[in-house]
Parts: structure tokens; C-alpha cells; sequence
């Protein structure tokens, strides 16, 4: 991928858009949404499910210095069971800078994750219990302001990875062993079910928010939900997951923070983080109810709220409480965004299961922010114990959309199981869609700092060959 080009900047000089602060906290209004096809195929050359349909957004990340937006899709289709090449699109919305409304998605480039050898990172589970090899599952994502580097978190390890410009790895971050995966003989095992585990991440429930602070000093990566060793249950899952604070140029874990859920049970747990300065966040927290492959319609619940890490404890070596309060965790804010309250007529006003992806945009002209809020739609694909993958299509308008859903062989109209045995070709049914919705902040509802510009390619040269040091060495004072 080709960089564009910026001008020299000071190396360590913050872009500061800061809103005046205050403390309502009101929420943010909604503008409008887009419904994105379900069958939309990104810019790799691939032609169907499994090589080069859009998973839309795990994630979504807003690179301030170059005006570019990415949004990063998970380990595919095949739910870790069929080959996938991993990667991160990046693409262009039009934003009116009044109002905040958004039109015209574009991809514009789909860059795949490479290891340092140049080799493919893929979505099939890790092929064996102790060695997670170039097993991914991407989650979370931001932009290191400091080098202009893609930062990715995973579920597998959980892990957090640090890739150039062009997707080849070039750092892997130390996990913390409180958060590996251990077996009940307390062996490290990526494959272990959580009821015999002993110790360590839920499977399918690792490193799922990713956030960076304004200057890329620390990235913070935050667990779906509670470790097994905090409470787990298959019903619960823990009253309290974990924020991990990591330093982005040694790649070592400084500190874990607790964050209390508001509920246990329902699949609930968060999907994304992101940094509105030093200390306060945004968290994106969700259940797995709504309009989505497999989920169930009834009560969806997805809230974003205020954190503020300031005052937290650091639990590294702390187990948190399955249950009740915990005196150390993160301050927790009301409510900022309910992603239920606003629905859109193509889904039948029916809110989405996975909400994953969150990120602050552009200052609008009144001083306000806009918000924007994306879905993960699993690339609208099924799969049975066997491993035959189907299409799964929808009549959004119907009261119960999963009774009256097809089910189609992958990539066909025909031969298909459910409400009938063909797609229609009136248009009725279609694939679930990626979704995004735009919201506006208000002037004085939070303090934001941009994250620093990061420094051009001709200082980064000099940099790297010491020039900058020899020049400070020969101007400093006898």
C-alpha cells in the first residue's frame, strides 16, 4: 500500500480537538443509517464467501491524520474451521459536516495480514492445543500515531499484534498469563473448553475492544467478557472483564483494569474500546439478541458508555468477584448510545445482533462530533456439523424473520431448506447486510483529544539513522 504523503511535523505535537468539557453527558442524537449488501465482495480478487465477501466490521477505526476510515472483519466464514485469509478493508464515507449524515461507502483498499516471512494469517482455529501459529481471529484495530503502524487484537491468544503499512507483522505484544488459555492440568491450550478450563480466556471470547491513547504511548486491549478464573459460567460468564494496558514500544502488559458488565447471561459481553484521551473511553456492550445468522429476535440490548480509568485498581494479580461490587473497577458513566433505539426501515426496524464496531469521526461545524457505529453480519453464512457451508437469507419485513429464512447452498439460489426451497427473485429476500449508524455528539458532551499525527517518512528516516540525535547532540550547550 502505497502511503500518502505529509508534511514534517514535530515529532511529539499533539493534534488537540477538544470539545469544551462538560458534565451532562447527554446523549448522542441519531442522524441516519446505511444498509450495506450482504453479498458485497471486497478488492482482494476474491469471488465468493470464503476468498473475497465483505464480514464488514469487527471493528472501525477513524485515522484522523490521513482522513481514512477502516473496518476490520474477523476470522471469516467458516468459524475458525475453513481457510481464510484475514484482513482489514479501508474505504471512504461522505459526511456532511452540518448535519453528520453519511452516504457513499466505498472500499478502497483490502489489505490481508501477513507474518514477518510474508505468509498469510488465517482463521482456522490453532492446529495444535499449545502452539497458536498464524491462528487470528481480528477483533479490535486502531492506527499507532507514532508510526503510522495497524495494531490488531485477537481472540485466539488473546493477542495483540502490530502490523506495517502494507499488513506484514512487525511486533507481537507479551500476553499476560492470567489471560492465556490454560487446560485443567494448567498447560497452556488454545483449544480447551471453558468448562475444563482452568484458567484463562473464554474460546471465541478473547481480545474483542482495542483502543489507543492520543499520543500511541499505550494501546488498551479489553476481553469479551470475564476471564474463567472470575467468575466463568456458561450462563454468567462473570460479572467483571478486563481492560489490559500495554506499552506500544516494549509490548508489555503495564496493568489490567476491572470493568463491571451490567448483566450476565444473553451472550453479553463488550465489542469495542475506544480512547477519547488519556483516561476515558467509550465501550460499546452488547447481548447476542436481534436480527443476525443463528441469534435469537427478543430483547437485543446494546449500550456505548463513559469509562474512565483514572482511580482503577490494577487487578494483574487480582480475582475479580463473580458477583457484587468491586471497590478497584473503572469508573462506569449512564448510558451514551442506545444502538436499539434507532432502527432502519430495511431491516424491517429490527435492531442487529452484533454491533462490534465504534469509533469518534470528524469535528462537524457546530463543534460536535460525529459518532459511527457499525455490525458484524458473519458474511450472512451458516455451516452444519459437517462443515457445509450455506447462505442464509432473510425477509427482513416479516415478524419473525428466522421462521420464514432460507437456507442455500453456498453462492446458490436453488436447492435451498427452510420457508422454501428457491430465493425469489422479487427482491423479498436478501443477505443480512452490514449496517451503519451515525450519530451526532453533543458540543459539550466529552473532552476528545485526536491521537497525534504521526511523523512523515522523511523523519522517520532521519530518525532511524540518527540524524536527529546528532543534530540535538551538536546544538546542546557546552
Amino acid at each position: 500500500m502505497q502511503t500518502p504523503r505529509l508534511p514534517l511535523r514535530p515529532l511529539l505535537a499533539a493534534l488537540a480537538l477538544v470539545a469544551a468539557s462538560g458534565a451532562s453527558q447527554a446523549a448522542a442524537s441519531f442522524v441516519n443509517g446505511l444498509v450495506l449488501p450482504g453479498a458485497l465482495l471486497d478488492l482482494s480478487g476474491g469471488s465468493d464467501a470464503n476468498t473475497g465477501r465483505v464480514g464488514y466490521f469487527s471493528d472501525i477505526y477513524y485515522d484522523r491524520s490521513r482522513n481514512e476510515w477502516w473496518g476490520l472483519s474477523d476470522r471469516g466464514p467458516g468459524g475458525g474451521t475453513i481457510p481464510y485469509e484475514t484482513r482489514v478493508q479501508r474505504f471512504s464515507l461522505d459526511v456532511n459536516a452540518t448535519t453528520g449524515a453519511i452516504s457513499n461507502f466505498q472500499i478502497r483498499e483490502t489489505l490481508k495480514f501477513r507474518d514477518a516471512s510474508g505468509q498469510a494469517f488465517n482463521g482456522l482455529a490453532p492446529s495444535s492445543s499449545g502452539v497458536l501459529g498464524r491462528a487470528f481471529d481480528p477483533e479490535g484495530f486502531v492506527i499507532n500515531p507514532r508510526n503510522g503502524n495497524l495494531i490488531v487484537s485477537d481472540e485466539y491468544g488473546p493477542s495483540l499484534y502490530e502490523f506495517d503499512r502494507s499488513g506484514r507483522l512487525v511486533k507481537q505484544y507479551a500476553t499476560p498469563a492470567n489471560l492465556q488459555p490454560k487446560a485443567a492440568d494448567g498447560s497452556l491450550n488454545y483449544n480447551v473448553a471453558p468448562a475444563a478450563q482452568s484458567g484463562g480466556r473464554e474460546s471465541n471470547r478473547g481480545m474483542e475492544g482495542l483502543a489507543i491513547s492520543p499520543d500511541g504511548r499505550y494501546a488498551y486491549g479489553m476481553l469479551q467478557n470475564g476471564t474463567v478464573q472470575d467468575g466463568w459460567s456458561a450462563d454468567a460468564r462473570g460479572a467483571y472483564t478486563r481492560i489490559v494496558k500495554y506499552d506500544t514500544e516494549t509490548g508489555q502488559a503495564l496493568g489490567q483494569y476491572a470493568y463491571k458488565l451490567e448483566s450476565s447471561g444473553q451472550g453479553r459481553g463488550i465489542s469495542a474500546l475506544v480512547a477519547l484521551g488519556d483516561d476515558k473511553f467509550m465501550v460499546l456492550e452488547r447481548n447476542n439478541r436481534g436480527i443476525g445468522v443463528g441469534a435469537t429476535l427478543a430483547s437485543p440490548d446494546k449500550n456505548v458508555f463513559f469509562i474512565d480509568l483514572a482511580g482503577a485498581a490494577d487487578v494483574s494479580g487480582v480475582t475479580l468477584p463473580a458477583s457484587g461490587s468491586f471497590a478497584g473497577a473503572v469508573a462506569k458513566g449512564a448510558k451514551y448510545i442506545d444502538l436499539d433505539a434507532n432502527t432502519l426501515a430495511a431491516l424491517g426496524n429490527k435492531s442487529p445482533e452484533k454491533w462490534e464496531g465504534l469509533a469518534v469521526g470528524p469535528k462537524l461545524a457546530d463543534g460536535s462530533y460525529l459518532i459511527l457505529a457499525g455490525t458484524d453480519n458473519d458474511y450472512s453464512v451458516t455451516q452444519n456439523a459437517g462443515g457445509t457451508q450455506f447462505d442464509v437469507y432473510f425477509r427482513f419485513g416479516d415478524k419473525d424473520p428466522f421462521a420464514s429464512a432460507i437456507q442455500c447452498p453456498l453462492g446458490q439460489l436453488t436447492g435451498c431448506t427452510g420457508a422454501a426451497s428457491a430465493v425469489p427473485a422479487d427482491g423479498s429476500y436478501q443477505l443480512l447486510p452490514g449496517v451503519l449508524h451515525a450519530y451526532k455528539s453533543g458540543v459539550n458532551d466529552f473532552s476528545y483529544t485526536a491521537a497525534v499525527p504521526e511523523p512523515s517518512s522523511y523523519a522517520l528516516l532521519l530518525a532511524g539513522l540518527g540524524v536527529v540525535g546528532a543534530l540535538a547532540r551538536r546544538r546542546r550547550p557546552a
